[in-house]
């Protein structure tokens, strides 16, 4: 494993669209891999291929709750979405910079796991709105793109 450089904001990379990945290869475990371990290394929750430069529909998150862990997502979907939350978000491509983002309390999304298999992810309150940030990065959509305001904060 190892850690990987995350892009940043500006970084034409990360507003392309990501290709669908055709099946889950050693090569992509090693992606989801370094990816979560990356993921760590930043405190994140959440990261998109893209921002590690490279344009394949993988995500990987850990929301850090009691009962879900690190879940590794090819091809992630939101097949259904519904409710309404407001909230603080950021994004370890745009550091030191927070904004208020609605995004959906609950979100259905179908993926493939790192073994090949269908599954879904019936996710509500802060899952579903990382999955919803990071499947925005496949699409060249930064969370910039959706704030409401900007948070400012008093050092």
């Amino acid at each position: 494993m190892a850690i990987r450089n995350i892009r940043k904001e500006g970084d034409p990379l990360l507003r392309k669209k990501s290709k669908v990945v055709p099946e889950v290869t050693d090569r992509i475990k090693v992606l989801l891999d370094d990816m979560a371990e990356t993921m760590y290394e930043a405190d994140g929750v959440g990261l998109a291929a893209p921002q590690v430069g490279i344009l394949k529909r993988v995500i990987v998150v850990d929301p850090h709750d009691e009962t879900t862990g690190l879940v590794k997502l090819v091809n992630p979907e939101i097949i259904e979405a519904d409710g309404e939350q407001v909230g603080v978000e950021g994004c370890l491509s745009i550091p030191n910079f927070n904004a208020t983002v609605k995004r959906p309390e609950h979100v259905k999304v179908k993926y493939i796991d790192e073994d090949g298999n269908e599954k879904i992810w019936d996710a509500h309150g802060f899952p579903a709105v990382i999955l919803s940030h990071e499947i925005d990065h496949l699409d060249g959509i930064l969370f910039r793109d959706k704030s409401i305001e900007e948070v400012k904060y008093d050092n």
